[in-house]
């Protein structure tokens, strides 16, 4: 793999781009320019650990998902960045812990309720993309910021065809608090149709477009799916409840959101397949944190689910595929995160990431290299307000097995040992002191850097 630096996007650029990289042969035995890969971003909304038919549930069907599993690498420690929403896709985007751009909990769409504001500076993943070369698109929900300069074109998307704010009211008539926040680019519109089949079709029109082009693109897919309201079609729910015996009405209603979410996945994946463009386009599937229990959730025998820092809330699905790159049926048991992703995108792409990031490219182990086990700390942030929280933090830091959390900010640190304890049963905080003065004392540094970064805009003006 040829590593290029990051350069203005001219032709130039763009002719030294293909004649560096490798050579693939093909079926005929001629040779053809592999080029740089398209990139197809899938990102859930808080889909559990437990709520694919590949990781283990019984009483769900995920056959396009599944697929990608096993037509590529799954891997089985993958985390979200955040136990909710805005910091994990601030992550993803940025190549850093969310609190450290500024987003350390669900940006809203009331100022009183909100508690990030995506910070101005920070280098985004499609800026550096089109820089290379690539068209860069968003098809789905933003969750970053509602007003300039924090919407999606603003911050290096060519395209956004989608909804700006956190979660809908309703999956038909696409409001929150009775606004529409769907946009075609600065655009409002206002489409018939539920919002998963709406975010399928035009990210296959987007393919359909892309795939007539010379530049490869890079396609972030965020949907709402499977996030509050559970909200899926009638005769989803319907099938769901034929082919289940006993299930409850809530738990049905939940499955049919997967299922039709990931029927819309098999769509846009038989779109990569009919434009040709799949066999150099690299896949990526995961969810922004771990499933909602009051939704009906699964998430395996984890602990919890989202809003804590237990693993229920933290672990997430994850795989990827490559056709002729990354080998069929693989599994990683590598500890990952959100924010790894970034670096892992840019690495595929050609590019040398010169700023400072806080993930690391895992890139080696989806082509099946070896990559050395990473001794790094993990950190886990979330501010948020309402009674529970009063505005205030709750964290975690994970070092090799060890996990010490605060789930609440009225209540002690907890110190778990997730190789003895996957489950987080035992905690452990009085029988060895030292490991958990030794973590306590990392958290702390962590937190003190976080706490360096505004998160509202007032407050950013404030020091300006």
């Amino acid at each position: 793999m040829i590593r290029l630096a990051c350069v203005p996007r001219c032709y130039f650029a763009w002719v030294f781009h293909l004649i560096a990289l490798p050579v693939l042969v093909d079926a005929m035995g001629s040779s053809v320019a592999a080029g740089p890969p398209n990139v197809v971003m899938i990102l859930a909304d808080d889909l559990g650990y437990g709520d694919l038919s590949s990781y283990g549930a019984t009483d769900l069907r995920s056959p396009h998902i599944d697929k990608i599993v096993a037509s590529g690498i799954r891997f089985d420690n993958f985390y979200a960045n955040c136990p909710v929403c805005s910091p994990t896709r601030a992550s993803l985007l940025t190549g850093r812990y969310p609190e450290l751009v500024g987003v350390p909990g669900v940006i809203r769409t009331h100022a009183e309720n909100s508690w990030g504001y995506l910070d101005p500076a920070a280098v985004m993943l499609p800026t550096l993309l089109k820089q290379a070369g690539y068209h860069t698109a968003i098809v789905g929900k933003w969750h970053l910021g509602l007003e300039s300069p924090s919407r999606p074109n603003e911050r290096g998307f060519d395209h956004f065809y989608g909804y700006l704010g956190d979660m809908m009211d309703d999956y038909y008539n696409h409001r929150r608090h009775g606004i529409n926040y769907m946009r075609r680019e600065e655009r409002e519109v206002d489409p018939e149709g539920h919002a998963t089949d709406l975010f399928t079709s035009w990210a296959c029109e987007y393919i359909a477009d892309r795939s007539k082009k010379e530049s490869p693109f890079f396609l972030y897919l965020p949907y709402n799916a499977p996030h509050t309201p559970i909200q899926p079609p009638q005769d989803w729910f319907e099938k769901v409840k034929a082919r289940e015996p006993g299930i409850s009405d809530r738990r049905a209603k939940l499955v049919a959101l997967i299922e039709h979410m990931d029927d819309g996945i098999g769509k846009v994946m038989a779109k990569l397949e009919e434009t040709g463009v799949a066999k150099n386009t690299l896949v990526i599937f995961t969810s922004d944190n771990g499933g909602q229990l009051s939704a009906g959730a699964n998430n395996g025998p984890l602990r919890d689910g989202k809003q804590s820092m237990y693993e229920g809330g933290l672990k997430v699905p994850f795989c990827a595929v490559w056709p002729g790159k990354i080998s069929n049926g693989t599994h990683s048991d590598r500890t990952a995160l959100t924010m790894d992703l970034y670096p892992t995108i840019c690495e595929a792409a050609g590019i040398t990431v010169k700023h400072r990031v806080d993930g690391s490219s895992i890139l080696p182990t989806l082509l099946g290299k070896s990559q050395a086990t990473e001794n790094r700390d993990l950190f886990f942030h979330r501010r948020e307000g309402g009674e529970r929280y009063g505005g205030l933090t709750i964290n975690a830091i994970r070092r090799e097995d060890w996990k010490l959390i605060q789930n609440s900010p009225f209540a002690p640190l907890e110190l778990y040992n997730l190789h003895t304890d996957p489950l987080e049963e035992n905690e452990l905080s009085k029988k060895n002191r030292g490991k958990f003065i030794e973590l306590s004392a990392a958290l702390r540094v962590q937190i003190q850097r976080g706490g360096a970064v505004p998160w509202q805009r007032s407050s950013r003006r404030d020091v300006e």
